[in-house]
């Protein structure tokens, strides 16, 4: 069984070094280890570092892509290199390498198709009220959404199957934790959490400036993906926003009609239900065409999955 470990990297050469250095050289049924370095168009030395390191395969990008697209990328090259199972994780050192045998061990098992790292972020000292508030928060919602029990759902520390690597596939360029949870829960993967250990910081995070912007971004891509594989619920709910009110409206004027014939001081309000109830039947259509292009993509990534793994077996020949 072959694992290959990938690390998307941006400007890592100070910390490179040290994660590369933590990673497992053996681990028990696992017959072969390599590494696989994806480098985001790094303006520093982390190529010349990489090679200095002697790390198994190194992917130069010649610009920043985003950790997404290097994560996906990464991927790709894996199964390619006849992966078996990919360990992604940070070139910051934040995950601890020394955690690997334990993050794959469900999918070495059969018990799992994904495992993520559980950073446990209660105990983590390091994050501030705030941050583990919002994470908890967060988490719950993504656990709800992808149909799966993932603890620590924005961990990048994760292990996938070569079933599961086949079925990625990433649409947004800010970070894949979310897409990725969602996207392999609603195909209905085995998705496992196993508590991990934090490292110490050795730089602040780069894919967001503050957290207004992550949580802005964030709630883009969870609204973006959950739409894509649950259109109709996603445009229902967001109709019956507009519907509820709308039908309160509605009743109100017909009380003040029949009870009290009165109507004449209600027209402007049954003039807003009215708008109301409109756009919320419209947003159920939208979600009724909308269900139907997600029918269509589900079709088309079961096509590009049996593509990529006939393709595979044709290199492996």
């Amino acid at each position: 069984m072959k694992l290959i470990i990938q690390i998307p990297c941006y400007n890592e050469e100070k910390t490179l070094p040290i994660t590369v250095s933590e990673l497992p050289r053996k681990i028990e049924g696992i017959d072969i280890i390599e590494t696989l370095i994806i480098d985001d168009g790094s303006t520093d030395r982390t190529i010349q570092v990489a090679r200095e390191i002697d790390v198994d395969h190194i992917i130069s990008l010649n610009r920043n892509k985003g950790l997404a697209n290097a994560f996906y990328i990464g991927i790709e090259r894996c199964l390619e290199l006849g992966a078996d199972i990919i360990v992604n994780t940070d070139g910051d050192n934040q995950y601890n390498g020394k955690d690997i045998p334990n993050l794959i061990q469900p999918v070495v098992n059969g018990f799992a198709d994904v495992v993520i790292g559980d950073r446990q972020i209660s105990k983590v000292k390091l994050f501030s009220f705030v941050k583990r508030k919002l994470q908890k928060i967060g988490s719950y919602v993504i656990r709800q959404l992808a149909q799966s029990e993932v603890i620590d759902t924005v961990s990048g520390f994760r292990a996938f199957s070569r079933d599961a690597a086949f079925r990625i596939n990433i649409f947004t360029d800010f970070s894949y934790t979310v897409e990725n949870i969602i996207q392999l829960g609603n195909q209905k993967l085995k998705i496992v959490s196993v508590p991990i250990r934090v490292n110490e910081t050795l730089r602040e995070s780069r894919l967001f400036s503050n957290i207004p912007q992550f949580l802005f971004n964030q709630l883009a891509t969870i609204i973006r993906v959950y739409s894509t594989y649950r259109a109709l619920r996603a445009f229902s709910i967001l109709g019956g926003f507009f519907i509820a009110p709308g039908m309160f409206g509605l009743c109100r004027f017909l009380f003040f009609y029949y009870y009290y014939n009165d109507y004449g001081g209600h027209i402007q309000s049954l003039i807003i239900s009215a708008v109301l109830i409109n756009i919320g039947f419209l947003l159920l259509i939208f979600g009724v065409i909308a269900d139907l292009i997600s029918n269509n993509r589900k079709l088309m990534e079961q096509t590009l999955y049996k593509i990529k793994t006939q393709n595979q077996e044709k290199n492996n020949t």
